[in-house]
């Protein structure tokens, strides 16, 4: 069964998206714009891709902007979504297995293109350790 994973970003994270559209193809994408590079709000986006995730759109999320707080930010306001910004593999991995994170999210102008593939392929992949995380995620849903 192939995953469904919605990717968002806001026109500095247009070229990063396509790129990891191009290079992770054992997913099924939903993509959800930002398409050019003039100027958007990555707020919107981040709303965007939360909902859907959150809406049952795709099971997990990549939302870039610039630096990747923002979008986090944007996102995170939806109680359904646990966004986390990370920055190397270790990262992705862990905020999968201690927080069931649902979308991850990069800085396109602070992360290299073949590091975020590297980080989006251990976030698809991980899975949710359960156990002694589960009463300490239900805690970030309430």
């Amino acid at each position: 069964m192939t995953i469904k994973v919605a990717i968002a970003c806001d026109h500095g994270g247009v070229a990063l998206k396509n790129y990891l559209k191009q290079q992770i193809t054992n997913v099924e994408w939903v993509d959800l714009g930002a398409n050019g590079t003039e100027s958007v709000d990555y707020p919107d986006y981040g709303y965007k891709i939360a909902d859907a995730v959150a809406g049952g759109q795709a099971q997990l999320g990549v939302a870039i902007c610039g630096s990747g707080i923002g979008i986090s930010i944007a996102c995170n306001r939806n109680k359904a979504i646990r966004a986390a910004l990370c920055t190397d593999t270790t990262m992705a991995r862990l905020t999968r297995e201690h927080n069931d994170a649902n979308i991850v999210c990069l800085g396109a102008r602070l992360t290299g293109d073949v590091l975020a593939k590297e980080i989006v392929e251990t976030f698809i992949k991980t899975e949710f350790e359960g156990g002694r995380h589960v009463t300490r995620v239900e805690k970030l849903t309430k």
